[in-house]
Formats: structure tokens, C-alpha cells, sequence
């Protein structure tokens, strides 16, 4: 029989991961409210409309061995994030609880916003989160939320995602921006592909009776000052830096995350720091000008 995946929030990361899921044999669902990207895909994903706040809309969804909650908030304001995480979350967690064939685990997306460290410590599991605001404060709701319940489940905190489509960094390198060497502001990346790899890892481990930790930190194994990502970007961009930035920096992101328990749980990275995942979006981006003959 095969497995099958729900995933929740089925947007850019989610249907990376169920394109991995689907080659590997799974069943993948994904559910959102507007299915149309998914209907376009052609990644054998079958994709279901579905509200996640209404308790109506997921009594329509199907049993599944595993959930993925990677839902995302339609707006930054504090109404649109508790919709989107604690309540979403606890709404579907309610659901999937009353039903006779319970998923095997349940993973919910979060980030490392639930930090409050702001001097470069280096921070991971058993840190302590004290998040100021609304976004990291309804965040960490979710995560109790989850770690708090019947069903069994685990946290993976991400850092910064990028990669195809989210060039930000790249964009305002291109235009002789970047940051400042001092202070030291350290910034924490995982590309787009290397989420759907940690997650599609951890659900094997799931699907194999493995026991997995609440918390999971997933962030790639070079924190580096946000100067020196963009300084490397501006040599591969052949570009040089014409503007410091000075806003909106705030020196409380600066913070160096550790993700030894993810590599002791076997996963490899794709991409292991920001040099090699930055050059596959560059050249897959089209970002450097071709060489001459």
C-alpha cells in the first residue's frame, strides 16, 4: 500500500517536497485554497481546495499517514498569522485527532524568528526563544501547540530560505548594495530545495518507525556575516558595492544556528553553505553574464 503525504499550505516548498515524495512511490495530496498553480503542475500532486481555519473544509480531507503544515500567512499583520499558524494548526490537529486512523506524525513548519538572540550567539535546539514580536511570538503558539499534543510530531524551524524565485540578496547585490562589515551581522540560509530534502528525510525516518526529536533546526552548516554573503555575490556578479545599506538592518537577527542534531539524524545537505546554493540560483537564474569565446 502506499503512503500518503498531506500537505498542508502546498506552496513553492511544498510542491518541491511532493515532487521528491511522489518519484520515491507516495501518495502526495496538497491542499491550499487556490489550486490552480497545483492543477498546472506536473507533478502527479492531486491537489485539494480547501480552507484550513474552517472546520467544515477539513472534514473533507483524507486519511493520511503523514502531515506536512507549511501553510503561510496572506498578509504580515498579527490577525493573518494567527489565522495562518496557531489556529490553522490546532484546527487541523483537532481534526486528524477524532478520526479513527490517526497520521503516524505530524510536521509543522516554522522558522528561526522564534529567536530573540541578537549578538551572534549560536543558538539550536535547547536555546531559549523569547521572540518580541507578533510574527515570532504566534509562531512559537503553533510549535506548543504541536509539541503539546496526543498526535506525535515534530518542529522544523527553518532560517532564511532562498533559491529559485526568492533572489532578493542577489537582486540588491546587483545593484552595488550590501551590507556593512561591522557590526558583524550573522545571517542563517537554507535553500528551497534543501527544506523539501530535510523534511522528505525526516518523514522517511517517520515512515520507518524511527523515533525523531520534537525540534528540529534546519538551517545549512555555515552561518556567515551578511557582508561576506554579499561581497562573494558581488564577485560572482562581477559588480561592485557603490551603497552600504543601513535600513533595514537591525542587529537583531544576528544569531549563528547549529544544526548538529539534523546532520546526526543522517540528512546530507545539497547545498551546504550559501557559496554553493547561491551558485546553482545564479546560474539556473541567469544572473551571470556568459562568458566570452
Amino acid at each position: 500500500m502506499k503512503k500518503t503525504t498531506l500537505i498542508l499550505g502546498c506552496g513553492d516548498i511544498g510542491t518541491t517536497l511532493g515532487r521528491h515524495l511522489r518519484q520515491a512511490g507516495q501518495r502526495v495530496v496538497g491542499v491550499r485554497r487556490n489550486t490552480a498553480a497545483l492543477a498546472g503542475e506536473d507533478s502527479g500532486i492531486e491537489a485539494i481546495s480547501a480552507d484550513l481555519t474552517e472546520a467544515a473544509s477539513l472534514a473533507e480531507l483524507p486519511d493520511a499517514d503523514v502531515l506536512v503544515y507549511v501553510a503561510s500567512a496572506d498578509h504580515f499583520d498579527e490577525e493573518a498569522y494567527r489565522a495562518a499558524y496557531p489556529d490553522g494548526l490546532k484546527a487541523v490537529l483537532a481534526e486528524y485527532a477524532a478520526r479513527d486512523k490517526a497520521p503516524r506524525h505530524v510536521f509543522f513548519v516554522s522558522s528561526t524568528s522564534v529567536y530573540a538572540q541578537q549578538d551572534g550567539e549560536r543558538v539550536d535546539e535547547t536555546s531559549p526563544t523569547a521572540p518580541s514580536g507578533f510574527s515570532g511570538q504566534l509562531m512559537r503558539e503553533a510549535e506548543q501547540a504541536l509539541i503539546e499534543h496526543e498526535l506525535p510530531g515534530s518542529v522544523v524551524r527553518f532560517a532564511g530560505i532562498y533559491g529559485p524565485g526568492r533572489d532578493r540578496l542577489i537582486r540588491q547585490v546587483s545593484e552595488g548594495r550590501i551590507a556593512p562589515a561591522s557590526p558583524a551581522m550573522y545571517t542563517n540560509r537554507i535553500h528551497r530545495d534543501d527544506c523539501a530534502g530535510v523534511l522528505a528525510h525526516l518523514i522517511d525516518l517517520a515512515l520507518a518507525g524511527e523515533s525523531l526529536h520534537e525540534l528540529y533546526l534546519g538551517s545549512d552548516c555555515e552561518p556567515a556575516p551578511l557582508h561576506e554573503v554579499m561581497t562573494w555575490l558581488a564577485r560572482q556578479l562581477k559588480v561592485e558595492a557603490t551603497e552600504t545599506i543601513q535600513s533595514p538592518l537591525r542587529r537583531r537577527a544576528s544569531k549563528r544556528c547549529d544544526n548538529t542534531r539534523l546532520l546526526e539524524s543522517g540528512y546530507v545537505f545539497r547545498y551546504p553553505s550559501y557559496r554553493e546554493g547561491y551558485a546553482q540560483v545564479l546560474k539556473e537564474g541567469g544572473f551571470l553574464a556568459p562568458e566570452k569565446v
